[in-house]
């Protein structure tokens, strides 16, 4: 996605403010998880603006000033937890997802689930079209369908051998599901009582995410030529190889990509493109984008976020990683 462009004063070298200061245009990354942007009205100045144009506190150059801001801010996305799965054209919704999403009174909040469903849809499509692989018969590991469940049915669409492992990396039961409706047909049982329980007890949280991987289920890992989903899902019982893998995710700094290379992975697709050095959720991409549509999350239709897509000429990141990094 294109940064923010905006007016900002900043200097390129220290001296003196009159002599320094200067107007132009700069571009305003879009926030990371848990964070926000804000639109800034006003800004006040201090003295301590001008000791920072005379070189206190030294700093990576150009800088700028006005650390005191009236704003507003243009949306917020919800990091490291889902307000809505999908299942078919059911929605469920989780209960403490649903809190946050009505803390807020005036700002529009997200969680991505609403750009999954156009977003991880082409980037299925862009694998298969664009990067030429076969897709019919494939077998794929698909760790989290239920928060990406545009992404699982991409898949199925396009004929490939779905394994649907919600089962498996959400609650740690050996219970593969190989069938769209038997897969549909379970979150209908299971779902409704599940959504109430605390989210942690479904996803990895916090320090949980941070510790190596624990190698568990390693025959659906070595059945499989695509490994698709959160990638949060996707590590926690990675295997040491998975040589040969396409993997298809999100969310990925440049230690997680270093860690896929390690593990013998051979191309690496990621659905959002890369701002630095890491890939962001889409529940980033999506507060950026119902920030700029300027309406709220729930007056967004899938045309909306199509269009904005089809502008902004977003495209998936790919990594061939059995080059060289960097190369």
């Amino acid at each position: 996605m294109s940064a923010v462009e905006s007016r900002a004063i900043r200097f390129h070298r220290v001296g003196e403010p009159l002599d320094v200061l200067q107007e132009e245009q700069t571009q305003i990354p879009d926030p990371g998880e848990g964070k926000i942007r804000v639109r800034v009205a006003a800004t006040g100045l201090n003295p301590a603006d001008w000791e920072l144009c005379r070189g206190f506190m030294p700093g990576a150059l150009p800088r700028g000033i006005g650390y005191d801001v009236s704003g507003t801010v243009d949306a917020i996305g919800l990091g490291g937890i889902d307000v809505y799965l999908y299942a078919g054209k059911k929605r469920y919704a989780l209960r403490d997802g649903l809190r946050l999403l009505q803390a807020a009174k005036k700002t529009p909040v997200v969680d991505g689930s609403g750009l999954k469903n156009t977003l991880e849809r082409d980037a299925v499509r862009f694998v298969r079209d664009e990067l030429g692989v076969p897709l019919a018969g494939t077998k794929v590991l698909m760790v989290s369908a239920l928060d990406r469940f545009g992404m699982a049915q991409a898949f199925v669409d396009a004929g490939a051998d779905v394994l649907f492992g919600d089962f498996i990396f959400a609650l740690d039961l050996d219970k593969p599901v190989r069938g769209l409706a038997e897969f549909e047909a379970l979150a209908g049982r299971y779902l409704p009582d599940a959504c109430k329980l605390p989210f942690q007890f479904f996803y990895p949280t916090g320090k949980k995410q941070d510790r190596p991987p624990q190698p568990k289920y390693p025959e659906y890992y070595a059945e499989a030529a695509i490994i698709a989903g959160d990638f949060h899902f996707m590590r926690q019982f990675m295997p040491a190889r998975l040589d040969g893998k396409l993997v298809l995710t999100n969310t990925l700094t440049a230690n997680d990509v270093a860690e896929l290379r390690a593990r013998g992975v051979t191309r690496l697709v990621t659905t959002t493109p890369a701002f630095g050095d890491r890939s962001f959720g889409t529940n980033v991409v999506e507060a950026a984008l119902v920030a700029l549509l300027g309406k709220r999350w729930d007056e967004v239709q899938p045309g909306d976020y199509e269009g904005l897509l089809a502008r902004l000429a977003l495209r998936p990141r790919v990594l061939d990683l059995l080059l060289p990094a960097g190369s």
